[in-house]
């Protein structure tokens, strides 16, 4: 498995624990051979092929080349945006092109890094990095041409060939110390402070 280092602030050559090996998976034996709906080696029907494709799109042409009129074709009319930005309903296509235009306001170079996706069923899970140059207002915070790389993950929902969900995690901690505008935890305090 190829995991980066200091994701999420991590930062260390050991491996997680839950990657070490488990002595209780050696005790469970082998998996079934079963080879019944949902199992091993069997095209589960609820996902298309072009699964990976379509959300490959999202980041490549809308994120990468700022093709939002594409937006359309990806994305449901009742799609919902999940994550820790969003405090009110985000539905549609129109609020994810809002939200790529804050980004890319912030961040004019940003670009999108696809590290891994994983599909199965209606659900596809993209591992990413974007990194961009903070050259313009972002979340109240105004241009420190501070150069950031973040790292998230978000989880897709497709049904015949169109994302209708998307559950966003990223590492805003992460990229507000990248900009300045809060320290890592045991940096330097004021004189008041003690």
């Amino acid at each position: 498995m190829h995991c980066k280092q200091g994701v999420l602030g991590v930062g260390s050559d050991e491996p997680h624990p839950c990657l070490l090996p488990n002595p209780i998976f050696r005790e469970a034996g082998t998996i079934s051979e079963d080879t019944g709906p949902g199992h091993l080696g069997e095209e589960d029907p609820r996902m298309s092929p072009d699964n990976k494709s379509i959300v490959r799109r999202l980041y490549q042409d809308v994120w990468n080349k700022r093709k939002l009129e594409i937006m359309s074709e990806l994305l449901s009319p009742s799609h919902a945006l999940h994550g820790p930005l969003y405090t009110g309903p985000a539905i549609g296509p129109e609020v994810y092109k809002g939200q790529v235009a804050i980004f890319v306001a912030g961040f004019p170079d940003l670009r999108f890094e696809i590290e891994d996706t994983v599909a199965e069923a209606d659900k596809v899970v993209v591992c990413w990095t974007f990194s961009g140059t903070h050259r313009g207002e972002f979340m109240g915070v105004p241009a420190t041409s501070k150069r950031v790389s973040v790292d998230g993950i978000t989880i897709h929902v497709l049904s015949k060939g169109i994302i209708m969900d998307s559950y966003v995690s990223l590492d805003m901690w992460g990229m507000m110390q990248q900009l300045g505008v809060i320290t890592a935890p045991g940096g330097p305090k004021s004189a008041s402070a003690r």
